[in-house]
């Protein structure tokens, strides 16, 4: 017998889209203004329990501590996920605006490198923190095999 459990809520991918982001994103006054919203939006991540923070859902690539865990219903991913580091839960969530709440046909077809270029932050990262959110992209593509 399979043991459903249910996964903490959280707004991104349903109150607040990759639409919301690109367009509060757009209106930023420059690269500065662009980091203190993404770090706006991590605040709006909730804190996962330490349950959830084993070595086995841990990403590895990223300099930071990140933690994801998804379950799957009605052929829909729900993620849940935290990091150690303020700024990389900004970047996660990010993420869950784009795939959380999605089918697998529907995330490997989401255009994520545009969808990064749209919101103008990937050059302004340094290159650990740009891998780092590529192989959380990439764990969530494996996912949804």
């Amino acid at each position: 017998m399979i043991t459903t459990i249910t996964l903490p809520q959280h707004p991104f991918g349903s109150e607040i889209t990759t639409t919301d982001i690109i367009a509060k994103m757009q209106t930023a006054t420059g690269w500065e203004d662009r980091y203190r919203n993404v770090i706006q939006l991590g605040k709006k991540l909730p804190q996962l329990d330490d349950s959830y923070k084993q070595d086995q859902l841990k990403i590895s690539g990223c300099e930071s501590q990140v933690w994801l865990h998804h379950q799957v219903v009605n052929n829909h991913y729900y993620f849940i996920a935290d990091s150690d580091a303020r700024i990389v839960r900004g970047l996660i969530t990010l993420v869950l605006a784009a795939y959380n709440g999605k089918t697998a046909a529907e995330i490997n077809a989401f255009d994520i490198d545009a969808y990064f270029d749209s919101l103008g932050l990937m050059a302004h990262l340094s290159p650990s923190r740009g891998n780092g959110l590529k192989a959380i992209v990439e764990q969530i593509k494996q996912l949804a095999h």
